[in-house]
């Protein structure tokens, strides 16, 4: 069973998620919201599986809202077309543009039943999906070499093909990835922890290449090698 809320602010669209969540046997809809702040109240005391999110609303927007909630799929719904990319960009299980068909909204439950089945079989969080390419591309974090910071792209180096370059923030890539195995050393570098093979001055060894520790980043870098008792 999968728990979910679902957030609007408009009163008829959250009517619409509840009779849809009704029909579906997997999907337990706790509560809905109009105000993202009480969201935010309640999840912080009732973890769910899931949220349906609107993205335009006028205290909060969803992908803020999104951004602050972890270990959560979301299913974002909204009559705005634009918000598409950012939306998958957050590795958001579907997008639904207003108004949606109950079964284009059984389509996108179903994507998040498989997600919760792939998440409870692996047990953590072994990939991702980026928008790039006008597609969804599945990057196994295994084969993550490092991630580099272009202007307003990624570009994801990757041990078994060539690099996917993605239009997604460094901030926005760092909510994806698992916080205790990658670690941003530089304004333009995130490091999958695990590739790490040596430390020269303040200079990171991969097998790779050599990356500079970024000097906003040295305190939290050196910390986390303490941590881990490495150096």
């Amino acid at each position: 069973m999968i728990k979910a809320i679902a957030i609007d602010d408009e009163p008829p669209a959250l009517k619409v998620v509840e009779s849809f969540c009704k029909r579906v046997d997997f999907i337990e809809l706790q509560k809905t919201f109009t105000k993202p702040t009480e969201a935010l109240e309640y999840l912080s005391k009732n973890p769910v599986d899931l949220l349906f999110l609107d993205i335009q609303m006028p205290s909060l927007s969803g992908i803020d809202l999104f951004k602050s909630v972890k270990n959560t799929m979301v299913i974002f719904a909204t009559a705005y077309s634009e918000f598409a990319v950012e939306g998958f960009n957050l590795n958001a299980v579907d997008y639904l543009l207003k108004p949606f068909t109950f079964d284009r909204f059984l389509q996108a439950v179903e994507k998040a039943k498989k997600e919760q089945k792939m998440m409870s079989e692996e047990g953590i969080k072994k990939h991702l999906f980026i928008r790039a390419d006008y597609s969804l591309i599945k990057i196994e974090l295994p084969d993550i070499l490092y991630i580099e910071g272009l202007d307003d792209y990624l570009k994801i180096h990757l041990s078994t093909r060539k690099p996917v370059v993605a239009r997604i923030t460094m901030k926005s890539m760092l909510e994806l990835v698992p916080e205790n195995e990658f670690i941003r050393v530089h304004r333009s570098y995130i490091l999958p922890e695990i590739r790490i093979i040596g430390i020269k001055n303040k200079t990171i060894l991969l097998p790779e290449m050599e990356i500079p520790i970024g000097s906003s980043f040295e305190d939290k870098f050196f910390e986390m090698f303490k941590n881990l008792n490495k150096i």
